[in-house]
């Protein structure tokens, strides 16, 4: 898939842990580790913004395509 997940990057960059965020977010971590790995094949817009907001980034952070 040529979008890439970077979220493992922003979540170190912020020193904090998966099943924090993803109790930040109210989802479960189960979900939140599908989107980290790439595995989504979508992502609701209120979870990308409840994201940036938390860890205090833009999509682009998170988020990046590169052509196959």
């Amino acid at each position: 898939m040529p979008i890439i997940i970077n979220l493992d990057v922003m979540l170190a960059k912020r020193k904090m842990r998966s099943n924090e965020l993803a109790d930040k977010i109210g989802i479960t971590t189960a979900n939140l580790s599908i989107l980290k790995t790439g595995k989504a094949k979508a992502i609701r817009l209120s979870t990308l913004e409840l994201i940036c907001d938390i860890l205090e980034c833009q999509p682009a952070d998170i988020m990046e395509y590169v052509k196959e």
